[in-house]
């Protein structure tokens, strides 16, 4: 994702004040016809493309038809004609993609109110619209753990967009994995202050390698880390969809399954017992936000098997950010017994003990 996101921490934090107050539920005219809105290539190889594969399986699982258009800029003058073209063709159910589309898919959720509107990455909800988005940490936390079991030197890199809540908590929970196979290890991050540059991320994978790492984990688009890691002869771990397609170095994925949260919501609509959240749908893995693509050939049967316990325990509740927890500075963030809340998690400003990073 670009510089859509460049704020998303701080609109995290606002998504109640985006929020509506009733929960009735939404009775859809007809059959489902969904169609999907995509703000770049559809085929990007990271965030777009994990969309439109979500979209393909949705149409095999309910035996649709998903109409799709691709290349649709994060502006209202863009964005409108698209939407309505669609729906003047008879689609009840319209798939965004995009934080930029937030304030536009708003305005028409409130002018066509017999369609659902939904959309990842997005700040904006109501009675027929519903944003949602991943709790990343979960699956980045397990790659940590595959990071941390493949590393020889405990000496782990990290290539990240910008330094704020979305991207600090996939930061410190990767760290956090890597530390449950390690305790020693270390995790130094370089923010390319871009979503998507692979100039940008090829120099920070470069450089990380430089300072002696062995493993490489990323929040950025490309797979341009994961290519690195393979030049370099380390390994690597990858983000948005499974990047082993890419590098033979990849040991795990953080992996985006919007078909899994997005088939239980469609048939819902049919059914008519869906109702929007007043804040949106923030997922875990048990409910299809990410997942993991694991393990390579460096993570053993044994340390594969610690992954998916934890795996495991996650999806039946255990929370990453679970107190005690303090961060590098020794300040003490989540008390015993307590969980980071939600509010905390989007506005992570902090760095748990292990990361090495210029903020």
């Amino acid at each position: 994702m670009k510089n859509r996101l460049m704020t998303w921490g701080l609109a995290g934090l606002a998504l109640a004040a985006t929020a509506y107050t009733a929960h009735a539920e939404f009775k859809l005219k007809g059959d489902p016809k969904p169609a999907m809105i995509i703000f770049s290539q559809k085929n990007d190889g990271g965030w777009s493309q994990a969309l439109d594969e979500a979209r393909q399986k949705i149409e095999t699982e309910l035996g649709i038809k998903i109409p799709v258009v691709e290349n649709v800029p994060e502006n209202a003058t863009a964005i409108k004609p698209a939407v309505e073209l669609f729906i003047d063709r008879g689609a009840n159910i319209i798939l965004g993609s995009a934080f930029g589309y937030s304030d536009t898919f708003k305005e028409l959720a409130e002018k066509y109110k017999d369609v659902v509107f939904l959309n990842p990455a997005g700040t904006t909800n109501g009675e027929n619209l519903m944003s949602y988005y991943g709790r990343t940490y979960e699956s980045q936390y397990l790659c940590g753990m595959a990071a941390g079991a493949a590393s020889k030197s405990g000496k782990l890199g990290f290539v990240a967009a910008n330094p704020f809540g979305l991207v600090n908590w996939t930061v410190n929970a990767y760290a956090m994995g890597a530390r449950q196979m390690n305790p020693d290890a270390t995790v130094t991050v370089v923010f390319t202050g871009a979503w998507n540059d692979p100039v940008k991320e090829r120099a920070a994978a470069e450089a990380l390698v430089e300072q002696g790492i062995d493993v490489i984990g990323q929040h950025v688009d490309t797979p341009t880390p994961q290519i690195v890691a393979k030049e370099k002869g380390i390994y690597g771990t990858g983000h948005h969809r499974d990047l082993s397609e890419f590098s033979s170095a990849t040991q795990c994925s953080s992996v985006w399954v919007w078909d899994r949260f997005l088939v239980p919501e469609i048939q819902k609509i049919k059914a008519g017992d869906w109702q929007s959240q007043p804040y949106g749908a923030f997922l875990s893995i048990a409910q299809g936000g990410t997942d993991i693509a694991c393990c390579g050939d460096a993570v053993s049967a044994d340390d594969k098997a610690k992954i998916m316990a934890e795996r495991k325990a996650v999806m039946e509740g255990k929370h990453v950010f679970a107190g005690p927890l303090k961060d590098r500075e020794g300040k003490m963030r989540v008390a015993e017994g307590e969980v980071l809340g939600d509010g905390d998690l989007w506005g992570m400003d902090w760095f748990v003990d292990g990361v090495i990073s210029q903020q």
